[in-house]
């Protein structure tokens, strides 16, 4: 029914696709990723963990409370 209808090919699309198909063949450790890795997941969840703790530690204090404990 829809024969005759090839498509066009867009050579940078396709390099890339490939690129992320094989990414974890072809990625390596270098300093800046670990860095990152050590930024976005470890230090940022850990501060945004040690920020919502001392909001409740702070509203159980309003409260007369004494503090609740996480983990």
């Amino acid at each position: 029914m829809g024969g005759g209808m090839e498509t066009n090919k867009n050579r940078w699309i396709e390099d890339w696709s490939t690129a992320r198909e094989n990414l974890e063949h072809n990625f390596r450790w270098t300093r800046r990723n670990l860095a990152l890795v050590g930024i976005f997941g470890v230090a940022i969840p850990v501060l945004i963990y040690k920020g919502i703790v001392r909001e409740f530690h702070m509203q159980d204090e309003d409260a007369g409370r004494p503090y609740r404990k996480f983990l």
